[in-house]
């Protein structure tokens, strides 16, 4: 095994992002390091977040994370960005309050840009996922950039899906017939102190209603929050 996936095994945070950096730039090297990695990957469970912009993905991130370190599980995150020439990985917006967690060693936050790849995903997501595995990371969070029938490609990589919706955004149940209420495992109505929760819960309970039971037999419950 190479030194630098010695050191991913062991969780050493510095060898994880050198080698997502190098999977996310497609240097040569980096495609057999991460292959030595496989073995060590399949113990993590992995919860897609996903949601329009503005509907409070990165809060409810943010509160997930705290909660999981309360149960003394780590965490690995991974937010998908929008592509910008000069993020350079950091992470970008409303992602700067998940900082806090930043001094956690047991948690790991990397920002990768989406470079124009349709799906909701960056390229080098399902790479830098696993390279998250090998470390050992109890849960992963994958946060998504946006919402909509291109934003579908978190369902191959997620063991459930978040679906965060905020009341007034207007389109937020036809976004649902789109296709995304398909994937949902979760739904979480952000926000739910402004006005329109109230419609807006009862109009995704009633279409949920009108679709056939999926056959697992699993109904997505709608959860709200502050």
């Amino acid at each position: 095994m190479m030194e630098i996936t010695k050191k991913i095994c062991a969780g050493d945070v510095r060898s994880a992002s050198r080698l997502i950096r190098d999977l996310e730039d497609k240097l040569p090297e980096a495609r057999p390091r991460l292959k030595q990695l496989f073995p060590y990957t399949g113990k993590s469970f992995i919860i897609g977040i996903t949601g329009a912009p503005g509907a409070g993905k990165s809060t409810l991130t943010d509160a997930l994370i705290g909660e999981l370190r309360k149960q003394k599980k780590t965490v690995g995150v991974l937010a998908v960005d929008p592509s910008s020439p000069f993020t350079g990985g950091a992470l970008l917006g409303d992602r700067v309050r998940m900082l806090r967690h930043a001094e956690d060693e047991g948690v790991f936050i990397r920002s990768l840009a989406t470079r124009g790849a349709l799906g909701g995903l960056s390229q080098a997501a399902g790479d830098a996922i696993h390279v998250m595995e090998a470390m050992g990371k109890d849960v992963i969070l994958v946060e998504t950039v946006g919402i909509g029938q291109q934003e579908l490609d978190i369902i191959h990589h997620a063991h459930s899906i978040v679906v965060v919706l905020v009341p007034g955004m207007g389109d937020e149940i036809q976004t649902m017939k789109a296709g995304i209420m398909e994937i949902a495992d979760v739904f979480v109505i952000n926000k739910a102190d402004r006005p329109g929760a109230k419609q807006l819960q009862t109009e995704l309970a009633s279409l949920m209603n009108a679709s056939p039971l999926p056959a697992d037999g699993w109904r997505p419950p709608i959860v709200s929050i502050g």
